[in-house]
């Protein structure tokens, strides 16, 4: 007999896309997708059940289909439907304690997945260039959703010491982006202006939302040969971007501000609902973060399809042209770089060219 897979969260759009994925592994008999709201996409064949993972009633659901893969991927910055930020830290935290307590009780649970994410690093000044997955944070975060996934992991430790027959496996991702993603840094790329704090260029690292079904596809099932998929692992892709480098190819201008105008603007954009500029996003703006991924590579056996800067350019692909297009941007450099009077001035100014100021984005 397959597997019984459980997926939460599969109203969301990276649950839905995991739930239609899982159904094609030959290993996998039946899926179970959960959610507290009924999804707005299409499940295959899964059975879906409307469950909130915040009440006890998750027990009798893992109890009644025998599941023996638990894949928990409603974590998130972003709630579903209605509800604010109340909502979705007693998601991540609430459920996550409720869900994990089921788990403990049911003996059929053999293998555990929790979707995480490298916000658990915090951003502070004094960051090492490059997190590990043993790397401590110098600045444990203080509250949003990077406080809430340092819950989420402190009781998933706590339940893998309680039922140490159970594989457990905990996924570190990077921002995840692509066509469609969703969360609140892929609403703050898509704002025509970008607000950015003034004197800081922060490296930003990308993993693609395909590449996030792949490495869940992988963590789900028993390891390949000469791999292992338990314990904790940094997802992303290879590869680093600047800030100025993302607002560049989205043709976005950027507005820098000194700090405490960026926690007021990020006020304002909060309240008309545009994005939810939050702390920990205005420190990820000003500080940045960067992960090691050998451990995904050599002990989990994946390597990412992508890398940050394909699948920043499949974001941006998706967004379409910004008020200052780097083709338009090039053309105008490049007429200006023509004209008689533009040979000195360019000598001066370093403008030899469009690629030379404006490398477009399979250039850079």
């Amino acid at each position: 007999m397959g597997k019984v897979v459980l997926v939460t969260g599969a109203a969301r759009q990276l649950g839905g896309r995991f739930v239609r994925r899982i159904q094609r592994d030959p290993e996998v008999d039946r899926v179970i997708a959960v959610d507290a709201v009924a999804p707005g996409h299409q499940l295959g064949d899964a059975d879906f059940v409307r469950a909130d993972i915040r009440q006890p009633a998750i027990a009798r659901v893992l109890a009644e289909h025998s599941v023996d893969t638990v894949v928990h991927l409603d974590v998130s910055a972003k709630t579903v439907g209605t509800g604010g930020r109340t909502a979705v830290k007693e998601t991540n935290v609430i459920g996550t304690m409720q869900l994990l307590g089921a788990c403990q009780k049911a003996p059929s649970v053999r293998r555990l997945v929790i979707k995480s994410s490298t916000n658990v690093y915090g951003s502070a000044p004094r960051d090492p260039a490059v997190f590990t997955e043993t790397t401590p944070p110098k600045s444990l975060p203080s509250g949003g959703f990077a406080k809430d996934v340092v819950e989420v992991e402190g009781y998933v430790r706590g339940f893998a010491r309680r039922r140490p027959d159970v594989a457990v496996c905990v996924l570190r991702f990077a921002n995840i982006l692509g066509p469609e993603a969703d969360s609140p840094l892929a609403d703050y790329l898509s704002l025509p202006v970008l607000p950015t704090v003034f004197g800081y260029d922060p490296r930003l690292q990308f993993v693609h939302e395909d590449d996030v079904v792949d490495v869940l596809g992988i963590a789900s099932r028993e390891p390949r040969r000469g791999t292992l998929n338990s314990g904790t692992f940094n997802i992303a892709g290879d590869g680093v971007l600047l800030l100025s480098q993302c607002s560049r190819r989205l043709g976005r201008p950027t507005m820098p501000l000194l700090l405490p105008a960026v926690t007021w603007v990020g006020q304002a954009l909060r309240t008309v609902g545009m994005t939810d500029f939050s702390p920990e996003q205005i420190r990820l703006l000003t500080h940045g973060r960067v992960v090691s991924t050998v451990q995904m590579r050599e002990t989990l056996g994946f390597h990412p399809q992508f890398s940050t800067a394909e699948t920043f350019a499949e974001f941006a692909r998706s967004q379409g042209p910004g008020l200052l297009p780097p083709e338009a941007v090039g053309r105008a450099v490049d007429r200006l770089a023509a004209m008689p009077f533009a040979g000195a001035a360019g000598e001066v100014l370093g403008i030899t060219g469009a690629g030379d100021t404006y490398p477009t984005p399979s250039a850079r």
